[in-house]
C-alpha cells in the first residue's frame, strides 16, 4: 500500500471501513481476554484483599483451593464483552481520527492532542458495556469459592436486588473516567512508536511494519496505559467488588473507596497488584494491537 493509498484509508467513512474496523477490534478483544485472564485474576484478587498478600501466594491459593482451571473464572463475561469493548474502542478512535481529520482538513492527526482525544473517545464509547461486563468479572474473580452463581442467574439476582444504575452499572463513573484517560494514552503511545518506527526504518506506510515490531509497539502502549490510570483502577476494582446493600462499604461512591484504601494502606494501596498488571499488559496489548493491525491488512 503507498502512502497515498494510506492516507485515503485513514479517512475513509464508508460502511465496508467502519465494519472492517469493528471487526478487527473485535478479533483484539479476543485474543486480549485469552492471554491475559489468568494474570487479571491475580490483579484483581490483589486489589481487593483486605490483608498483605504478593502474587505468588494468590497463585498458591488458587491453585491449591480452587484448581487451575480457576484462572480463567469468568471468561465468559470478557470473552464476549471485551470483544465487543475492543471493537468500540477501535471503531471509536478511528471514528473520531476521520472526524477530526474532515474538520481540520488534515491528511494526518497530530499525535498531540489529537490522537489522544481520538484515544479518549474510544474509551469513551465503550465504557457503557465496559462497566457491567468488567463488574461481573470481578465479582467472578474475587469470590474464592470453588464454584459460584451461573452468569445469567448473577445478573438476574443483581438487577432484582439492586436495579440498574445502583445495580448492573455500579461504578459506571470512575470506570469512564478511567477508560477516558487509559484509552486516551493507549492510542497516542502506540501511535506514536509506530510512527517512530516508520520514521526509524524508513516504511512509506505502516503496513510495511513487522509483526515483531507491531508487538514491541502493542507491549510498551499497554504499559503506559496502567502506569497513567492504574490507581482508578484500583479505586474501580475495590467499587465494583464491594457488598450490595446494607453491607455495602462504599454504596458506589468513589470518595469513600479512596478514603478506606488510603485508611487501611496509605498511598502504596492506589499501586497494589501493579507487577502482574504490567506483565499481563505486555502480552495482550502486543497481542491485541498486532491482531488488529494484521486483521485490518488481510481485509484491506
Amino acid at each position: 500500500m503507498s502512502e497515498l493509498e494510506f492516507e485515503e484509508t485513514s479517512i475513509d467513512g464508508s460502511l465496508s471501513r467502519k465494519v472492517k474496523d469493528i471487526t478487527a477490534g473485535f478479533i483484539g478483544g479476543a485474543t486480549q481476554v485469552l492471554i491475559g485472564q489468568p494474570a487479571d485474576l491475580v490483579k484483581i484478587r490483589l486489589q481487593t484483599s483486605t490483608t498483605p498478600t504478593t502474587s505468588t501466594q494468590v497463585i498458591r491459593s488458587v491453585l491449591s483451593n480452587e484448581g487451575a482451571l480457576a484462572f480463567y473464572k469468568g471468561t465468559l463475561a470478557p470473552l464476549v464483552g471485551v470483544g465487543v469493548c475492543v471493537s468500540l474502542q477501535f471503531y471509536g478512535f478511528h471514528e473520531c481520527k476521520r472526524q477530526l481529520l474532515q474538520y481540520s482538513k488534515q491528511k494526518e492527526l497530530n499525535l498531540w492532542p489529537q490522537t489522544y482525544i481520538a484515544g479518549a473517545f474510544a474509551g469513551l464509547v465503550n465504557t457503557p458495556v465496559t462497566a457491567p461486563v468488567e463488574q461481573l468479572r470481578i465479582l467472578s474473580q474475587s469470590n474464592i469459592k470453588k464454584s459460584g452463581s451461573p452468569l445469567l442467574e448473577t445478573i438476574k439476582k443483581i438487577y432484582k436486588t439492586n436495579g440498574f444504575t445502583n445495580g448492573i452499572y455500579r461504578g459506571f463513573g470512575i470506570t469512564l473516567i478511567r477508560e477516558v484517560q487509559a484509552y486516551g494514552v493507549w492510542f497516542l503511545t502506540y501511535e506514536y512508536l509506530i510512527e517512530w518506527i516508520q520514521r526509524q526504518r524508513g516504511y512509506k506506510s505502516r503496513n510495511e511494519i513487522h509483526t515483531p515490531e507491531l508487538l514491541a509497539a502493542g507491549a510498551l502502549a499497554g504499559n503506559a496505559l496502567w502506569l497513567s490510570s492504574y490507581p482508578l483502577d484500583v479505586v474501580k476494582s475495590n467499587i465494583q467488588s464491594d457488598k450490595f446493600g446494607s453491607d455495602s462499604k462504599y454504596h458506589g461512591k468513589v470518595n469513600l473507596a479512596i478514603a478506606d484504601i488510603w485508611k487501611r494502606q496509605g498511598w502504596r494501596g492506589f499501586w497494589k497488584g501493579l507487577t502482574p498488571c504490567l506483565l499481563r499488559a505486555v502480552p495482550c496489548s502486543a497481542g491485541t494491537f498486532a491482531s488488529v493491525e494484521l486483521a485490518l491488512r488481510l481485509m484491506g
